[in-house]
């Protein structure tokens, strides 16, 4: 799947079959849908999960909160300028490796 495709399928009603909980919480994120995109990441125990989970506080303007992700996932935190650009640099890299 595409970035574009990706980013397509957010207007349907249910994310796409068969995609991992990471782009299942990122494509409830994109769809506006904080909380079950945050359900999703608090339960990924990966770095990945953790960067996701940092992406949904960040959003939510929790930046302490954010902060303590972004440190369990090993990545810089971003300002809320940076949303967009983080939501698709991590929309990249999980769909690089499917």
């Amino acid at each position: 799947m595409t970035l574009e495709e990706f980013l397509s399928s957010v207007e349907s009603d249910e994310p796409p079959t068969g995609i991992s909980p990471e782009l299942q919480s990122l494509w409830y994120a994109k769809k506006g849908e904080w909380h079950a995109s945050h359900d999703i990441a608090q339960d990924i125990p990966s770095s990945v999960g953790s960067w996701i989970h940092a992406l949904l506080h960040t959003i939510e303007g929790d930046l302490g909160n954010a902060g303590y992700w972004y440190a369990r996932a090993g990545k810089p935190a971003i300002s809320m300028s940076q949303i967009d650009e983080e939501w698709e640099s991590i929309a990249v890299e999980l769909l690089a490796s499917v």
